[in-house]
């Protein structure tokens, strides 16, 4: 008669941390997958990623195999933000802290015709990243604070155009990921028309990543394909922009094409 015997599967490396923070002192969850060697000299790279609970596991395991030696990337440090819901997409909670304020008239119908969550909330969020949840990760691992990058996804891609437009010296590396551009009848091309005109004079090397579904909406793949076009010509400048366009791939179904790219933007070195 077989042996049969069950046991929890492990995840090396990987932890949870829950925290109060923000405004309205909301409960987050980090998932964290960080290297059990040695960070470089200079400290782990970071890659944040936002709707962790949808990202997470891919990339971490993802980055574990990218990153073994000899001839893989350098290790790196993964923080996943999600939600106490566990959801792979809160929208309710994801519909606030990804999105700019705009006014209801400004956005569309939902497909199920219902009202759409309360929005607004980008830059309170921003500002739980910068004040709390990165000094967080800086304090409990050596962190390189020059090689810090941002993921997000849909209306996540669209906190990353912002946070790239309105905070170009808080991460290194911006990867957005079939960004909602059309959010508030484009409120995010606004912003990116000021960051435009200022970008020259900050003297700053960016790198940004767009990436989409070759399968997803005519418009969602016409407004990335935008973005980048109006972006281009800030290469003189320092701004590195690229997009990325997966044959085959619908607006989930891209995802973990785009999870596994994010990984050489992020880590490859220049």
């Amino acid at each position: 008669m077989s042996s049969v015997k069950e046991l929890t599967y492990p995840h090396q490396g990987c932890e949870e941390i829950r925290m109060t923070a923000g405004p309205f002192k909301a409960e987050y969850r980090l998932l964290l997958a960080h290297p059990a060697g040695e960070a470089p000299p200079e400290g782990y790279p970071v890659i944040y990623a936002l709707d962790g609970h949808a990202v997470f596991h891919t990339l971490a395991e993802a980055a574990r195999l990218q990153t073994r030696k000899p001839h893989g990337y350098d290790p790196v440090l993964i923080v996943a933000v999600g939600y106490p819901s566990g959801e792979p997409f809160d929208m309710t909670r994801r519909c606030y802290d990804f999105t700019m304020p705009v006014p209801a008239d400004t956005l569309p119908q939902r497909p199920d015709g219902t009202d759409w969550p309360e929005h607004g909330g980008a830059d309170s969020f921003l500002e739980l990243l910068e004040q709390e949840i990165m000094p967080l990760i800086a304090g409990r691992f050596p962190v390189d604070r020059k090689r810090q990058a941002i993921f997000g996804h849909s209306l996540g891609g669209l906190l990353v155009l912002h946070a790239l437009f309105t905070r170009p010296a808080l991460f290194s590396h911006y990867a957005a990921g079939s960004p909602s551009s059309w959010w508030g009848d484009y409120k995010v091309l606004k912003e990116l028309d000021a960051f435009a005109a200022g970008y020259p004079s900050l003297e700053l090397q960016r790198r940004l990543l767009i990436t989409i579904g070759a399968e997803e909406l005519e418009h969602m793949v016409e407004d990335a394909g935008n973005v980048y076009e109006r972006l281009e010509r800030l290469a003189a400048h320092g701004l590195e922009a690229s997009l990325v366009n997966f044959a085959g791939e619908n607006h989930v179904s891209v995802l973990p094409a785009a999870l596994s790219r994010l990984l050489r933007f992020a880590l490859e070195k220049q």
